[in-house]
C-alpha cells in the first residue's frame, strides 16, 4: 500500500467519523433549544415566596381599603387581563359576632348587626375572603340597600363615609396554613371608623394563596 492509498483512507475514516457524530451534536442542539429555562433552587423559591406574602402583608396595613389594595396588587402582578376586583357573596348561616367584635364595636348583644361574608375576586382568583360584621345604623339607607341586594365590595359602598382603617391582629403565615388554592398566607382583623371615628365595622380578612403571581 503506497503513501497516497494510506491517505485516502485516513481522509475517509475522518468523513465517516464526522458523518457519525453529525445526528448526536443536532440531537444535542435541539435538546438545548427546547429544554425548560433552569428554574431557582426550592430554597430560593421559598424565600422569593415568602418576601411576596411580606410585601402584600405591608400594603394590606397601610392601605385604607382593601378592595382597593388589592386591584392595584392585581395590576402590579397581572394577576388577571381587567385588574378589577369584584364581591361573591357567600350565603349561608349568619355567624355570631364574637366578644371581641361586638367590644371592639362598643355594641351588645341587643344590638342591631349586620353580617356579610364574601370573596374578594380578581380575574378567575379569589384573593381573599373575609367575614365582616356592621353597624347598619352608621351608614346611609342608600348604602345599606347595596350592601343587602348587592356582590358590591364593603369597601367601595361605604367609601362616601371617609373611613380610616385600624388593624386590630395581624399574622402571614408561610408555608400557607391549609392546602391547595385555599391556603391562607395572610390573616387581618381590622376596624373600620368614620370621619367622626365611631367604629362601624370589623372584619377579618383571609388572604390566599391565588393572590400570589
Amino acid at each position: 500500500m503506497g503513501p497516497s492509498d494510506r491517505h485516502d483512507r485516513i481522509r475517509r475514516w475522518q468523513a465517516a467519523s464526522l458523518l457519525a457524530a453529525a445526528p448526536i451534536a443536532s440531537l444535542s442542539a435541539s435538546d438545548a433549544v427546547g429544554a425548560p429555562p433552569p428554574q431557582a433552587p426550592p430554597g430560593q423559591q421559598r424565600i422569593a415566596s415568602a418576601a411576596l406574602v411580606e410585601r402584600l402583608h405591608q400594603r394590606v396595613l397601610s392601605g385604607q381599603s382593601a378592595t382597593a389594595t388589592l386591584e392595584s396588587w392585581c395590576a402590579e402582578h397581572g394577576l388577571a387581563q381587567q385588574a378589577r376586583v369584584r364581591a361573591v357573596r357567600i350565603h349561608g348561616d349568619d355567624k355570631q359576632a364574637p366578644a371581641e367584635v361586638l367590644q371592639a364595636l362598643g355594641a351588645d348583644s341587643s344590638a342591631a348587626l349586620h353580617y356579610r361574608r364574601v370573596q374578594l375576586v380578581c380575574g378567575n382568583r379569589v384573593l381573599s375572603e373575609a367575614d365582616n360584621w356592621y353597624l347598619p345604623g352608621h351608614l346611609s339607607t342608600a348604602m345599606n340597600q347595596v350592601l343587602d341586594s348587592t356582590d358590591e365590595p364593603f369597601g367601595r359602598v361605604v367609601g362616601p363615609l371617609g373611613f380610616q382603617r385600624e388593624t386590630e391582629a395581624d399574622q402571614t403565615f408561610w408555608p400557607p396554613r391549609g392546602e391547595g388554592d385555599h391556603g391562607i398566607i395572610l390573616e387581618v382583623r381590622a376596624l373600620l371608623r368614620d370621619r367622626q371615628q365611631q367604629p362601624f365595622s370589623y372584619v377579618i380578612e383571609s388572604y390566599l394563596v391565588q393572590a400570589l403571581p
